[in-house]
């Protein structure tokens, strides 16, 4: 197996590929928001031009196993403006280098429970400069709420997704990469 992060035009070209693992990850799920894909194709579209957009992607003998792909949050976001509950400005302040939203992490069903998921989003995160990292997860999510939760990812708030009534955790980690670089100034100055 073969994880690395895609190259800059990769998620374009792949664009069929990764709509098709998302169908067959989210197809049927009755928590998914879009189980068919429509919107999927749509937000890729959308989120790979954004500046700072990322896609990792795993391989076993070319198939395509899974992907994770996220963008930094800029500080006009709408993230935030979906919460059920007020929370501070300093969970929900973003400037730039803030926050960077991982918006998808997906296996396939048959190479789940195999480090794939975590690799993934290691990779994706690995060189990120940001502060730290969200992700929404539905609470009917089991498995992926019990994947972050081990991970080191703590709930944040609750917040209003697209499907009618539905609602998802907003979770959030802190990113290694900034404090060692943090830690890094700070020894410079000392």
């Amino acid at each position: 197996m073969i994880v690395r992060l895609a190259m800059e035009n990769e998620a374009e070209e792949r664009a069929a590929e990764l709509a098709e693992l998302h169908a067959d990850v989210y197809g049927g799920l009755a928590y998914a928001s879009d189980p068919e894909g429509r919107d999927f194709a749509v937000r890729l579209r959308t989120q790979r031009r954004q500046p700072g957009f990322t896609l990792a992607v795993a391989f076993k003998g070319g198939y395509l196993l899974g992907a994770a792909m996220g963008m930094p949050l800029r500080p006009s976001t709408s993230w935030w403006r979906g919460v059920t509950a007020p929370l501070p400005d300093a969970v929900t302040a973003e400037h730039p280098g803030r926050t960077f939203a991982l918006t998808d992490l997906m296996v396939r069903s048959a190479w789940r429970r195999q480090n794939i998921g975590r690799s993934l989003y290691e990779v994706l995160l690995a060189d990120r400069a940001e502060e730290r990292a969200t992700v929404v997860v539905p609470p009917a999510a089991t498995a992926a709420q019990a994947a972050f939760q081990n991970w080191g990812w703590q709930k944040v708030a609750r917040t209003r997704t697209a499907a009618p009534g539905a609602a998802a955790d907003v979770l959030t980690i802190d990113m290694p990469a900034a404090h060692a670089a943090a830690a890094r100034a700070r020894d410079w100055w000392d």
